[in-house]
Parts: structure tokens; sequence; C-alpha cells
């Protein structure tokens, strides 16, 4: 209860102070919500996040819309987005995609090798 209470208050600060970015924990909590029950003005926060150039943000809404065929191209384009800005999950995920031979990127394989590269500059074990 208390820790639902300290995020929805920082939701609220980041509300107010448009140029501030929340930190990750806020942001993964506003997606498990729109993930979990829909509705826009989640959508529109992450997306606010995510056009403020947060990488968490960029992430969350490409793991979300990736699964809407719709939305693939975004997707793709957010995921690949959080990755350059050094978010280690979306470089994971996109690089265990091209390995696994999913496609997830529009099918140029040489674009895929940065993420690899990226990932083992952090000393990504994976």
């Amino acid at each position: 209860m208390t820790s639902t209470l300290v995020m929805v208050g920082m939701l609220i600060a980041c509300q107010v102070k448009e140029e501030v970015q929340p930190p990750a924990p806020v942001v993964e909590a506003v997606a498990r919500k729109l993930a979990e029950h829909g509705g826009a003005a989640a959508e529109r926060r992450l997306r606010e996040w995510e056009e403020q150039g947060s990488p968490v943000a960029a992430r969350e809404l490409g793991l979300l819309y990736i699964l809407d065929a719709a939305k693939h191209n975004e997707a793709v384009r957010l995921l690949e987005k959080a990755a350059l800005a050094g978010d280690t999950v979306s470089a994971n995920y996109l690089a265990n995609h091209a390995r696994s031979g999913t496609t997830v990127s529009r099918g140029d394989s040489e674009r895929d090798m940065p993420m690899y590269v990226q990932l083992a500059s952090q000393r990504q074990t994976k």
C-alpha cells in the first residue's frame, strides 16, 4: 500500500513538472497499469515520457506495441531507440529475437549486430 502511494505521488509530481523524467519503477508501474487495464491516460503519459527521452518509457511502449500487428513497426522503432539510449532490456530483447530467428526488426541482420556490441560493452553476460 505504501509503495503504491509513493508511486502515485511520484506520478503526480511528474505531471506537475513536465520536464522531469520519472524513475524507472514509476514508468514500469504505469506500463503495467496500461497492460492490465488499458487506458488512454496511461498510454499518453508513457508517450510523453518517451518523447522527453525516457528509454524506459520507450521500452515499455515498445513491449506493449510489439504484440499488435498494426503497431509492429512503431514497437521496433521504440525498442531500438531505447536500446541505443542504453536500455539493456531492450537491447537484449532485440538481440535475442534476432538470434532466435524471430523477425522483430525489418529483416536487416546487420542492424541487429550493434545490439550485441552494445550489450557486450555494458558487460551484459547474456
